[in-house]
């Protein structure tokens, strides 16, 4: 008999998207019963705006002017990036991601559902079957939030080193958020090359521009408890079921490459500049841990549930591509303000603020 996994994916969405998000596992009341593999499937779909939106905004904010700082002059940013999803992202075809046939629409005329970015209201429902074609359960899949934008945080420092060479570091300590929403950190670093300084003569005074190379990898980390206790009025299904419950969680990790070529012009206090580059962005996340799991019932109609280990596993690339960034940054004194667009496969809004001494 086909096994079957209870989920509720609002809850890794709700929970590895940021605290603007808030949620709460008391919130927790809908389950998905499906194998592992078609769980890890809907997950997928559901989670797509998530881990793309994620992504660009860990590849995001890194410059705001191709002019590298001279010798130990330093700033400290934060900014926010806001990937737009695209309407196509907002629902998903159920009958299309590749679900087993045990795992069917209820109403085989309604197979469209939302993704963690789609409408709030959602009635698409699917039906678990056994391999006698038997209907064991049926369960509504998650609606949406509404919100069409993915936030992504960028807390970074830089300093000028010499030769026109510009290091800047991503780093977080992992904070623990509390039982409900678990802890999160992030680490990464970037390295700016300015060009012109590297040739001699007279260049530096004839061109009108300032030219750089760029290049940067983020990691950002995600951990937070579950708790999934044994089904009520079941049984395991063999005595060798594992009975312990208490290693729930959710763990991801995302991280994200983006490398490109920049070019800027300061006009006094006020710096245009546009970028051509390269990014992408990958998803290790997954659901750790032992998870009893409703799998049939006994001939005298006692519901019987297994045990599995680590049920939800997903290593993908979500973003590779090319990515063209048009923005400013305004120096007023040791403050500086900071603006850009993105236009890639996802658009997106990045936004600052950092506190800086020299140019």
């Amino acid at each position: 008999m086909k096994n079957h996994l209870h989920f509720r994916f609002i809850v890794i969405g709700l929970l590895l998207a940021l605290p603007i998000f808030a949620y709460s596992q008391s919130d927790v009341s809908g389950i998905i019963k499906s194998s592992p593999a078609d769980a890890t499937k809907l997950a997928q779909a559901y989670l797509k705006p998530l881990f793309k939106g994620l992504g660009v905004g860990l590849n995001s904010g890194w410059n705001n002017t191709a002019h590298s700082k001279n010798l130990l002059r330093f700033d400290l940013r934060f900014g926010i990036t806001s990937a737009v999803v695209p309407q196509p992202d907002e629902s998903f075809d159920v009958t299309k991601i590749g679900l087993s046939n045990n795992v069917r629409p209820t109403n085989p005329a309604q197979t469209m559902a939302p993704t963690l970015s789609g409408s709030k209201d959602n009635s698409t429902q699917l039906t678990v079957y056994d391999n006698n074609n038997q209907a064991l359960e049926s369960f509504t899949l998650p609606g949406g939030t509404g919100i069409g934008l993915i936030p992504a945080p960028q807390l970074q420092g830089s300093i000028g080193l010499s030769r026109g060479i510009e290091l800047s570091v991503r780093a977080m300590p992992t904070v623990k958020l509390g039982s409900d929403f678990g802890s999160i950190g992030m680490i990464g670093g970037g390295l700016k090359v300015e060009l012109i300084p590297l040739i001699s003569g007279m260049a530096d005074r004839i061109l009108p521009l300032d030219i750089a190379l760029a290049a940067g990898y983020t990691q950002f980390t995600y951990e937070v408890p579950l708790n999934v206790p044994a089904p009520a009025n079941a049984i395991p299904s063999s005595a060798t079921q594992p009975s312990n419950f208490s290693n729930q969680r959710v763990e991801a990790k995302f991280s994200g490459i983006n490398t490109e070529l920049i070019f800027s012009k300061r006009i006094l206090l006020f710096t245009p500049f546009i970028s051509v580059g390269h990014n992408s962005a990958k998803t290790d996340a997954g659901m750790k841990g032992n998870y009893p799991i409703i799998d049939g019932v006994t001939l005298l109609g006692q519901r019987t549930y297994t045990v599995f280990t680590d049920p939800i596993n997903i290593k993908q690339t979500d973003i590779s591509g090319f990515r063209t960034n048009i923005g400013f940054q305004l120096n007023l004194a040791f403050f500086r303000i900071y603006g850009s667009y993105s236009m890639a496969e996802y658009n997106s809004f990045n936004g600052g603020i950092g506190f800086g001494l020299g140019k």
